[in-house]
């Protein structure tokens, strides 16, 4: 988060007195203008999205009064837990939403020491002069939940400006962590502990090759899905649990939505996904049995062979630079009671939860055995289901 503040005038009015007792005016007089720009020019600067250029109006022009700038941290949390500011003299103003402006890491770096920063719009023009400033962490579970209430996915405000990736530069990252390795696992289902075995084993592998520092790009397609499938904000949002639950690990796993529609064309499908995935950065693909592929629509079979997928992958042109890595089957050890590798020997010993499995349990409240997914991640599904459930049954008795 960061926050400044902005020299500016104050107008007095005649009308009701504005919080504070005076109306903030931070717009830059004309005669000023020029020594403004020359100086933001020689600042680090912070690209703004077109919400953050409307909060800057908003700030600018008074309507936040007393707020001069985007919030400090103690401004941030008063806002946040009290829905007010207590100004210096201890007079309490409202203030229930707070007014932020996120920064990336890379913007952190960029900016250093410095204690004033250039404000960039989307069209590459200075807008501002953010002075004093302080960077803190946003802890963005907790804003939305006292903000609205609900992590519900569907919040549009949410979607677009919170937990959007598209402030994401894969590159930048895999860069900024020193990754010597990237391998990326594409996925439209929730992560149970299979993928997570899948995805931790090929570290290990990636480790024991000798490289020091591999990368997990865990890659959920954003695009159009079919409609059994679960939406994007409910898998992100268990995506997070999973990492909450350490199943994987913060430090070497970078979650970003790939925003491509599916198509469901199997082995075709399947060369753009690893494509994408060369232009995103990685060097390792995990590529499993029938990559992209669903039943056939008017017979009782798979559309695809279930193992073209991965040999196609192997010889497709353009693609040599990419190393494929095909995963072994994983299987809920009844023994054991977790998610392992399947062993033939002992096949009466494992049991295959497909994804329509999976759903069947959250849909009905059934929990699945234990050791298939962490608590968290699973709990996200269940209410993303039962909230189905209410939603139908209230159209259907609307409907009647």
């Amino acid at each position: 988060m960061l926050r400044a503040s902005v020299s500016g005038t104050v107008i007095k009015s005649s009308l009701i007195e504005p919080d504070g007792g005076v109306l903030v005016d931070a717009r830059v007089p004309e005669s000023e203008r020029g020594s403004k720009t020359l100086e933001a020019e020689l600042l680090p600067k912070v690209s703004l999205a077109k919400i953050d250029v409307e909060w800057v109006h908003v700030i600018s022009e008074g309507w936040a009064s007393p707020l001069k700038g985007f919030m400090r941290e103690n401004e941030y949390l008063q806002s946040l837990h009290f829905n007010s500011l207590r100004m210096e003299n201890g007079t309490v103003v409202n203030m229930s939403l707070p007014i932020v402006l996120a920064i990336d890491d890379e913007t952190k770096e960029r900016i250093g020491s410095s204690k004033d920063v250039g404000l960039v719009g989307p069209e590459g023009d200075l807008l501002a002069i953010l002075r004093s400033i302080e960077i803190y962490k946003h802890n963005k579970e907790e804003r939305i939940t006292r903000t609205w209430g609900t992590t519900a996915p569907g919040l549009p405000y949410v979607d677009e400006f919170i937990t959007s990736s598209r402030k994401l530069a894969p590159r930048n990252e895999f860069d900024r962590r020193r990754a010597d390795a990237v391998f990326a696992f594409q996925l439209r289902n929730p992560v149970h502990n299979g993928h997570a075995l899948l995805m931790n084993d090929t570290r290990r592998r990636l480790l024991e090759m000798g490289y020091k520092n591999p990368i997990l790009l865990l890659h959920p397609l954003g695009g159009f899905t079919k409609a059994d499938d679960v939406p994007l904000g409910v898998r992100m949002e268990q995506h997070c649990k999973v990492l909450e639950d350490g199943v994987l690990d913060h430090e070497t796993t970078i979650v970003a939505i790939f925003p491509s529609p599916m198509h469901y064309a199997g082995p075709t499908e399947v060369q753009w996904h690893a494509k994408a995935r060369v232009n995103a950065g990685a060097n390792f693909y995990i590529v499993g049995r029938d990559p992209a592929g669903m039943g056939h629509p008017t017979e009782k079979r798979d559309l695809y062979d279930p193992d073209h997928g991965k040999k196609v992958l192997s010889m497709a042109p353009g693609l040599e630079k990419l190393n494929i890595l095909p995963f072994r089957v994983a299987a809920y050890d009844t023994v054991a009671k977790k998610m392992a590798f399947f062993d033939p020997s002992r096949s009466k010993e494992f049991l295959f939860i497909s994804g329509t499995k999976m759903r069947t349990y959250a849909r009905n409240g059934e929990n699945p055995p234990d050791g298939f997914m962490c608590p968290g991640g699973w709990e996200v599904l269940v209410k993303y289901y039962e909230r189905s459930v209410t939603e139908e049954t209230t159209s259907a008795a609307a409907s009647a």
